[in-house]
């Protein structure tokens, strides 16, 4: 597992999510900020969809980044000479591979989805192109016939097979089998590909790469199709803190590139969103907030820092004595035990009122009027 490789397609399945439409300086840009924080490689867009997308492929390949820069294709020779168009080297080719998606492109001809997957293969290879396979409905496969074209597209002339879990129905114990499986029959490297449309994409991605996967696809807020894909910057703080590993990616700037990419598609993420949302490590019950104060550790899984970012502990109606207490006193306001206690129940009734946690501007004015109506 320390080899791992993230190929983030933000740019590509990211902004096929409903309502998403990036512009060319916002591709451009996001590209530059995957790339500066680490990430290895980058699935750029779909040639095939003609002039704007060419365009801003071409841009992003004319800026030099380090990362590889990779375009996603059907099987189809068109496609493959659209990404050579865009001065692409490396092409994803996309091929279905489960009874329901086989009946549905390939009027269930499994043969002839294997006669064009060979051809748009050897045309690509034949150009000297990178050639990834991407298994699309992996997950609801036969999985001998999953395995079959694998070894196939790895006698071919494929690099890399994509094991894709395109409409996120798998757990985490079925996707390590069946991704097992692929591994030790394959000499290629196996890459996950994950959905969350019941909230598994990352633990699914995780799986997968502890079952022997050595490339993740992730999305930047785990933007993408329906439900969205397995979250960069879930997948890259959990490999760090449950196994210790390390993705040579700088987290420091992930809250940046997740306000980025919130800019770019016009989806923000909820507070309580792992890793970025604003509530992260944001404290307000007494309970949590009072060890927060005596320990982080108490009530954080790692430090804020790494992020770089900070906890908070915010006053609403779950606070108790103790953040009361430290507010006041960083005000340099001394009440007694029954009077913090007093004003903590008008505390607590405000934000109830507001059905949310107090400002400090609120928590100062409440202060000032609480004080003056108990004034001797």
């Amino acid at each position: 597992m320390e080899n791992i490789q993230i190929n983030d397609t933000t740019l590509r399945d990211g902004e096929q999510a409903a309502g998403v439409a990036f512009t060319i300086e916002e591709k451009v840009a996001i590209a530059r900020l995957l790339d500066a924080i680490g990430v290895q490689e980058l699935e750029v867009g779909i040639p095939a969809m003609g002039t704007t997308e060419i365009e801003a492929i071409r841009a992003i390949r004319d800026l030099g980044l380090n990362a590889q820069l990779l375009g996603w294709n059907r099987a189809v020779i068109s496609d493959i000479t659209a990404s050579l168009s865009c001065g692409l080297q490396r092409v994803h080719i996309s091929i279905p591979v489960s009874e329901i998606q086989i009946e549905t492109k390939f009027h269930g001809r499994r043969q002839a989805m294997l006669d064009q997957l060979r051809s748009t293969i050897e045309y690509a290879w034949d150009r000297g192109l990178y050639v990834a396979i991407g298994g699309e409905d992996s997950s609801r496969a036969d999985e001998s016939f999953l395995l079959e074209v694998a070894l196939l597209a790895q006698e071919w002339g494929a690099s890399r097979f994509r094991f894709c879990d395109t409409v996120g129905i798998l757990d985490p114990f079925t996707t390590y089998r069946k991704v097992s499986n692929l591994v030790s029959a394959l000499s290629i490297p196996v890459e996950m590909h994950t959905h969350n449309d019941l909230g598994l994409a990352t633990a699914n991605a995780l799986a997968g790469l502890k079952a022997g996967a050595s490339s993740v696809n992730t999305t930047v807020n785990g933007l993408g199709e329906r439900a969205g894909n397995a979250a960069l910057e879930e997948v890259v703080v959990a490999m760090k803190q449950i196994y210790g590993i390390r993705l040579r990616i700088n987290t420091q700037r992930l809250l940046e590139l997740s306000h980025l990419v919130i800019k770019a598609s016009g989806w923000s993420v909820p507070p309580w969103k792992a890793i970025v949302g604003d509530n992260a490590f944001t404290h307000e019950s007494g309970i949590h907030a009072a060890g927060i104060l005596k320990n982080p550790a108490s009530y954080e899984p790692f430090s804020p820092a790494e992020l770089g970012r900070q906890h908070q502990v915010v006053l609403g109606k779950h606070s108790g004595r103790h953040a009361l207490n430290q507010f006041l006193q960083r005000q340099g306001i001394t009440l007694g035990d029954a009077e913090v206690q007093d004003l903590l129940a008008a505390v607590r009734q405000y934000s109830i009122s507001v059905k949310r946690s107090l400002t400090n501007d609120e928590l100062l004015t409440l202060t000032s009027e609480w004080r003056s109506s108990h004034a001797v």
